[in-house]
Order: C-alpha cells, then structure tokens, then sequence
C-alpha cells in the first residue's frame, strides 16, 4: 500500500497510465486530488489549503512537484482549488487552468499568477495524454462548472458527481458507485437543480469514458456512459 503519509493515511496509487489518484481521508468523508505526470505535469483538484503539505508530498513520491505545469480543477470551492497559491507558489512554471467562466468571474483575481482559460470542447496535449475540457454549468454546481476528459486513457476527472461517503475507498472499483453516491447525495441535496441537467450528462456521456476519477471515494472502472445515464435518470425523476 503506498502509503505517503502514515498518521493522515494519504496515498498515492497510479490507476491508469501516467494518472495518480492522491487521497487523504477525513472523518466520514475523502479527498482526491489527480495527476497526470507526463512532459507538462498537470494536477487536477489542489486539495485545501490545509492538506497542501500532504497532497505536495505525495506528488514528490513521483516527480518534482517544482515541475508541474498545469493546476486544473472542475469548479471554485475551498477542496477544488483552495491550496491554489500555495502550489503555484511552489511549482514556478505551472498556471492555473481553468474554464473561461471561472477565469472571468474569480481566477483572474484571486489567483497569483494569471490562468490559462479554457473553452468548451477545447483540447490542450501534454505529450503522450491529450486532456479536453466539457463545460457543464450548474452540473453538479457552479456556473463555471465542467469536467476534463483524458483521452487516451478515457479518463472523466468527474469532480463532485459520485461522491461516495466514508474515508476509506480502494483507488479503483468497479462495484457500483451510484447508490453510494445517490444515497451520499440525498440528505446535503448539493446539485444544482439546473433544467439541463439531462444535456449535460448525455454531453459527458458521448465521450465514452472507461475510468471515472471521482474527487470523493473510489474511482470507478467499467462504462462510464452507462453509469452516468444511470445517474441522469436520477437527476430527471
């Protein structure tokens, strides 16, 4: 078990190639942060400002975290992006990368160091892995929303849909995901309850995706299309 730090039980497993899963669990709950190590480094979800020295050490287990190129995330919230600075301030040549949305409306300004905004269905390659942005305003929530899809691993760095309670998850399952997450979903209600929801899943869907990389729990192997289908007939009934 790759263990990085033994009392906070953070790890770093690689679950596709080039992609690492960095989880830290908390009471009832878990944080995932991803990375895709290749000739432009990019991690996905910085973690809070609080486990910033963990998530830093666990990047360390694999490549220099002064080389990291691109700090991405779905949305602007305190575990999607809240340790933002700090690793900018520690990886000199990295830039947020953001959707156009959120560069517009917070990124521009509470960032250190100007973001490169993305559009929707635009694709930005890293070397061996090509990673294209899909906007989905208000899915789960936040207008600036959207998801990053890898596409030689077919890889949907997923955010906030599935969250799966609990602190201890397995890297990867391919036991079923939506009843943990619907069951998680139900008494917070943190969806937005946008009328294109429905859309936007079908958006997501039609990429395909093999591997689910939840920012919450397991990720999850298997067809991705299907289970998000699974979850946008919830979202619809």
């Amino acid at each position: 078990m790759p263990i990085v730090d033994g009392n906070a039980g953070t790890r770093i497993d690689e679950i596709a190639d080039g992609i690492f899963r960095i989880a830290t669990p908390a009471p009832g709950f878990s944080f995932n942060q991803y990375l895709i190590l290749d000739d432009e480094p990019l991690l996905y979800h910085t973690g809070l400002r609080g486990i910033f020295p963990l998530t830093r050490a666990a990047i360390e287990t694999v490549t220099p975290v002064a080389g990291l190129r691109h700090i991405a995330f779905s949305h602007v919230e305190a575990d999607e992006c809240g340790a933002l600075n700090d690793f900018l301030a520690v990886a000199p040549n990295a830039r947020p990368l953001c959707s156009d949305i959120a560069a517009m409306v917070s990124i521009n300004d509470i960032a250190d160091r100007a973001p490169r905004a993305i559009a929707d269905g635009e694709t930005i390659s890293l070397g061996r892995h090509r990673v294209t942005w899909i906007a989905t305003p208000h899915l789960p929530h936040a207008w600036e929303c959207g998801h990053l899809f890898e596409e030689t691993t077919k890889t949907l760095f997923c955010g906030d849909l599935f969250t799966q309670g609990g602190g201890d998850h397995s890297p990867v399952t391919t036991d079923d995901i939506l009843e943990p997450s619907e069951a998680f979903r139900a008494p917070f209600d943190y969806y937005s309850h946008t009328t294109n929801g429905k859309a936007l899943i079908e958006k997501l869907a039609a990429r395909g995706p093999q591997l689910l990389a939840c920012m919450h729990g397991s990720a999850w192997r298997g067809d991705g299309a299907v289970m998000l289908r699974a979850l946008g007939a919830r979202l619809s009934a």
